[in-house]
C-alpha cells in the first residue's frame, strides 16, 4: 500500500496542473498505523472530532481516499474563537493483493479503522503433494 497523499523523499514533487478535484478547503494528513496481519492489512487513523456523517472512505482506481471534516463540540454558540479546525485527507494507493469488495470500516472515539482483507489468491495455502 503506497502513501498516495505526500511526496515520498527522493522522489521530487512536480505538479504542472493545478488541482481541480478538491476545494480550496486546508487539509491535514492524519496520522495513521497500518498493521499486517494473516488475513490483510488494519489500517487504524486519528480522525479527532470527526462524526460518522462528516466522513467519507472510498476506493476509486486503486485508491483508498480518507476525508473527514471535525467539528466543534463545544456546547453553546461560540462568541470567540481563534482556530479553525482542518479536515483531514490522505489517500493510498493499493495493491492488487486486497479485495477492495471486503473492505470494512469502524469509526471509534475519533480513530478510523479499516480492514483491508487479502485477496484470496494473494493469501498463503498449502499445496497438497501427490503421490504417483
Amino acid at each position: 500500500m503506497a502513501e498516495k497523499t505526500v511526496a515520498t523523499r527522493g522522489q521530487p514533487r512536480t505538479t504542472t496542473v493545478r488541482e481541480e478535484t478538491r476545494s480550496q478547503e486546508q487539509y491535514v494528513t492524519p496520522p495513521v498505523d497500518i498493521y499486517e496481519t494473516g488475513d490483510g492489512l488494519v489500517v487504524k487513523a486519528d480522525l479527532p472530532g470527526v462524526s460518522k456523517d462528516d466522513l467519507e472512505v472510498r476506493v476509486e482506481n486503486n485508491i483508498l481516499t480518507i476525508r473527514g471534516k471535525p467539528s466543534h463540540i463545544a456546547p453553546g454558540d461560540p462568541i470567540y474563537r481563534e482556530y479553525r479546525l482542518a479536515s483531514f485527507f490522505r489517500q493510498f494507493e493499493l495493491s492488487e493483493k486486497v479485495d477492495q469488495t471486503k473492505i470494512a470500516a469502524d469509526l471509534k472515539h475519533g480513530v478510523l479503522s479499516l480492514t483491508l482483507p487479502k485477496a484470496e489468491e494473494a493469501k498463503p495455502r498449502r499445496i497438497e503433494v501427490k503421490i504417483a
